[in-house]
């Protein structure tokens, strides 16, 4: 924010600034009222006021009706209650609002609608920051496995894990069970379906299931290795738990699965009802990265996915294909690894144009505490198997 003095404004009761406790203070993200707070980056139309803005969203967000028409003590108890407005511009301010949690309960789609329903459809609206009650963390629960679980799961200790994808879209599915199995031999410790590997005629998802867990349990028998196969399980709401069965059945540990297309409470689901570990892919989620509007892609990829039961979290990483920023990227990892309540952490999981060759730095700058995918990189080297080897011997020289 710049210097310009903020102000502070009580929408519905006069001016409040809520008083953390001390293991809330110790923990950012985590609020001590029992409010779920909210930090809002407005562009302001010309003539716009932001501290009205901000009001506004209050209302909209919550009641839909202009405060005229709402009893003082309703407006009171279910209205967004505006903490600060802080003009960072001539057209640009920060505002922070916070929202009583009997106006989500303890529903997920209903705070996600709470956070950005309407005001989706609205310019000039970004959510930077979200502080969260202890009472949501409670009942979302976060990671089943968690990244202490992954590495339990995986046996790898003291590094960070390795993950890469099975593809191209278009190979039978005997095809990729060979390439499934020669990364397992060379030391990959999860192998997952690329997202984009649906249940296609050319690897129907029941006969890639059947051959690439076979695949895996061969390899790991043969080397030693206690790789493990995801399949993506991103489905129509009619099949999804056809294939959560089927891969359960198959002795699968864990899935893959894009929340943003099956939507966000299908984690817990899969959490709650099959107990699998699950990697979340970004997909679709970047149309609300926007620069002016949508929310920060810390707390949707970040806070939203752990929150909702993602044991690891796959970002585009900085200098790759896509465009995220070595600020964002770090933003994520903290987000992801934050102690927040009771959550268990989640691993991040940066991909998207990661090589072989620079896998050993990424490793030194985050981290042990992160799993690296590198796909097309590790199709290049030729050998899948030799590939994945020198990748792994690579990662271990450079873990602490």
């Amino acid at each position: 924010m710049s210097a310009i003095p903020s102000w502070r404004v009580g929408a519905t009761v006069g001016a409040r600034t809520p008083a953390l406790a001390p293991d809330a203070e110790a923990q950012p993200g985590l609020r001590a009222d029992g409010r779920l707070g909210v930090h809002y980056a407005l562009t302001l139309a010309r003539g716009e006021d932001a501290a009205l803005k901000a009001a506004l969203i209050g209302l909209e967000q919550t009641v839909e009706l202009p405060r005229a028409l709402l009893e003082a003590d309703l407006a009171e108890r279910m209205t967004g209650r505006v903490e600060a407005v802080c003009q960072t511009g001539s057209r640009a301010a920060r505002v922070t609002l916070s929202y009583p949690i009997g106006a989500i309960g303890a529903d997920l789609p209903q705070c996600l609608n709470l956070l950005f329903g309407n005001i989706s459809l609205k310019p000039g609206i970004r959510i930077v920051g979200i502080d969260w009650p202890a009472a949501l963390l409670d009942a979302f629960g976060g990671p089943g496995h968690g990244a202490s679980g992954l590495r339990e799961l995986t046996g790898a200790h003291g590094r960070p894990l390795l993950c890469t994808a099975l593809k191209p879209m278009g190979l039978t599915a005997r095809e990729l069970a060979r390439r499934c199995e020669a990364f397992a031999r060379g030391g990959i410790d999860i192998i997952k379906d690329d997202h984009g590997l649906a249940d296609q005629p050319a690897a129907p998802f029941a006969e890639r299931l059947a051959r690439c867990r076979e695949a895996v349990e061969r390899a790991n028998a043969g080397a030693g290795t206690r790789a493990l196969y995801f399949p993506n399980v991103t489905a129509p709401a009619r099949e999804l738990p056809h294939r959560l069965d089927a891969a359960k059945a198959a002795g699968c540990r864990g899935v893959l699965i894009s929340p943003w297309l099956v939507g966000l409470d299908t984690l817990r689901f899969i959490r709650d009802d099959y107990g699998l570990a699950m990697l979340a892919h970004p997909a679709l989620t970047g149309s609300l990265f926007g620069r002016g509007a949508g929310m920060a892609p810390e707390l949707v990829l970040g806070d939203l996915f752990r929150l909702a039961g993602a044991d690891a979290v796959i970002y585009p990483n900085t200098g790759g294909r896509f465009d995220f920023s070595g600020a964002v990227c770090a933003r994520l990892n903290r987000h992801l690894r934050r102690p927040l309540g009771a959550l268990r952490a989640s691993l991040p999981t940066p991909a998207g144009g990661m090589s072989v060759q620079s896998a050993a730095e990424w490793a030194r700058r985050y981290g042990p505490d992160t799993m690296l995918l590198i796909g097309g990189s590790l199709y290049a080297q030729g050998d899948l198997a030799a590939g994945a080897a020198a990748l792994r011997r690579a990662v271990e020289e450079a873990a602490p």
